[in-house]
């Protein structure tokens, strides 16, 4: 983050990025896209290789197309495109292809995967269209002859996703990533896919709570990490996941697994590590000073999100400065360290919040990294859950 006005803010989350994941050469990003996206976003190869590098020189990830204007037919113009970044990425990079289930898909995935496409990618919402119907199973069977794994859009705007269970149950040979916590239907996936052998859920959402949920739900054995950029960024991303999968108690390698060992696995059709029981309990106990501070950060975020592209970071400064003043409180009890911390965060936001610009994203990243850390500092005995506290840095 050298060259960012936010760097001094980031170095306490790579700091605890330290502690949290000591080795970091094996990390490998689920999601994340290349290209042009009708809503304005854009990311080149050497602005993602750039992201990627702040995390390790030796990260790699997941790569897709955007909802790119130049999509039809098919998505072949921005799939060979993609496929050429990842051939001089210099192995950096697993190429998916996206498909529209209305144009050809299984003719646009068979000719991707014979060029070295690694996986394939659906999004349901951006295309309009849902898993009851043969274009999708033929896109599972494609899948399953060429054994890719299929990531597919599982978070906002979605309706029930009940065909999609449905037909991974049809096809469970077949690699499944739910991206975003499957927070469309997360409750539904965690329990009719609890026996799936090789369904994995990514990282990419901004809100730590359905993070915890979802590590009270599945195995952190099916737990990947992603960031969504261009919308997101892998420091964040990566604090973001690592610092609840300490709150669930994970050991340092099995969060070395979560950020990128199971990832690995599955694109090198190896077996996933033994699933073993959810390691968050239902109910956690809570700090009423913290959950106050995530409740205003995460309404900030949503006011960000909500104005439409591109983000306009000052929508978040009021709720921003109502998480500042539950940080003033005159009697912190034992969240004070944390409560410290949070407001530093913020503070560096606030600064930069007029002129965010390019910076929007990274800011957004230390609001989701400040709402992380107040829903998961431990209450009361450290060891009840994970046992890491800011505090130990």
């Amino acid at each position: 983050m050298a060259a960012s006005p936010l760097s001094s803010a980031f170095a306490t989350l790579a700091g605890e990025l330290d502690l949290l994941l000591p080795r970091r050469e094996h990390v490998v990003d689920a999601h994340t896209h290349l290209g042009r996206d009708e809503d304005g976003q854009s990311l080149d190869l050497g602005e993602l290789v750039g992201y990627l590098d702040q995390v390790s020189g030796a990260a790699r990830a997941c790569v897709f197309a955007l909802h790119d204007p130049e999509r039809r037919p098919a998505y072949r113009t921005p799939n060979d495109r993609v496929l050429q970044w990842a051939r001089e990425s210099g192995g950096r990079l697993f190429p998916y292809c996206r498909l529209d289930p209305a144009e050809d898909p299984v003719e646009e995935a068979e000719r991707c995967l014979a060029l070295g496409a690694r996986g394939i990618k659906l999004h349901p919402r951006a295309q309009s269209f849902g898993f009851g119907n043969a274009a999708a199973a033929a896109i599972f069977g494609v899948a399953h002859d060429a054994r890719v794994p299929i990531l597919i859009h599982a978070g906002r705007g979605m309706p029930p996703m009940d065909a999609l269970a449905d037909l991974a149950l049809r096809y469970p040979e077949v690699p499944l990533v739910l991206a975003h916590a499957a927070i469309a239907d997360q409750g539904m996936f965690a329990t009719r896919l609890s026996g799936h052998p090789a369904v994995v859920y990514d990282t990419s959402c901004f809100s730590p709570f359905d993070l915890i949920e979802l590590f009270a739900r599945v195995p952190a054995e099916r737990i990947v990490f992603a960031s969504d950029m261009p919308y997101g960024r892998p420091v964040s991303g990566l604090f973001h996941t690592l610092r609840v999968a300490a709150y669930a108690g994970l050991d340092v390698g099995e969060r070395e697994a979560v950020a990128g060992a199971t990832m690995t696995a599955l694109l090198e059709r190896k077996p996933l590590a033994k699933a073993l029981p959810p390691r968050i309990p239902p109910a956690r106990l809570t700090s009423g000073r913290l959950a106050r501070i995530s409740a205003y950060l995460l309404t900030g975020f949503g006011a960000v999100m909500s104005g439409g592209p591109p983000p306009d970071l000052t929508r978040a400064l009021p709720a921003i400065a109502l998480a500042r003043a539950v940080c003033r409180d005159p009697d912190p009890g034992s969240v004070g360290p944390a409560l410290q911390r949070i407001d530093a965060l913020l503070a560096g936001v606030e600064r930069h919040a007029a002129d965010a610009g390019d910076h929007a994203f990274p800011s957004l990243g230390l609001v989701m990294a400040a709402a992380t850390i107040a829903a998961t500092e431990p209450i009361g005995d450290a060891t009840q859950v994970g046992g890491f506290r800011s505090s130990d840095q």
